[in-house]
């Protein structure tokens, strides 16, 4: 594996439990969080922090549990500016679909964050992971995986050449308990 300035890390986060469908609640897009999952959240943005995994960008879905569980994890990574692209096709994204997002991305970027849903999340981190993986996450990702819980993905290839298995998964967090 090349120097660590040359590695890339895709890091793909399952949003926080959310409340179930019904009530004042009308389509699945607006859901809120629950409340373990606002907690959630909070761990999660001390895990990334923890593990130096503070994001150049974020890519999240337009929903309201996505949106709500980047806004929780973020106070923990820092009072930097960090670019966020809210996008509505992440929210309906199959792999190929999220794959495709990641390839446009600039260069420059060297950590991005991918806040979605299951089973896309865990999905692409177990097409992505090739040689070098840590065999239990890629167990863990080919299982699907928890509410609030982050893969993460070691690339030495450019961005718009992300394919299967051109990626190290390194490994998958789960919420603390």
């Amino acid at each position: 594996m090349p120097a660590s300035t040359d590695v890339r890390r895709l890091v793909l986060l399952r949003h926080a439990k959310a409340e179930q469908l019904g009530g004042a609640v009308h389509s699945d897009a607006q859901r809120p969080l629950a409340l373990v999952g606002r907690r959630q959240s909070g761990q999660v943005g001390l895990a990334l922090a923890a593990a130096g995994l503070r994001p150049d960008l974020v890519l999240c879905s337009s929903s309201l549990r996505t949106r709500q569980t980047w806004e929780l994890s973020r106070g923990a990574l820092g009072t930097g500016a960090i670019e966020v692209r809210v996008d509505e096709a992440i929210y309906l994204a199959g792999v190929d679909d999220l794959l495709e997002m990641v390839r446009e991305l600039d260069e420059s970027v060297q950590t991005v964050l991918v806040v979605g849903h299951e089973p896309t999340m865990s999905r692409t981190a177990a097409m992505l992971a090739g040689d070098g993986s840590d065999a239990a996450a890629v167990a863990r990702a080919r299982a699907g995986v928890p509410t609030a819980t982050f893969s993460v993905v070691e690339t030495a290839v450019p961005w718009r050449s992300l394919a299967a298995q051109s990626g190290r998964l390194t490994r998958v967090v789960p919420p603390a308990h």
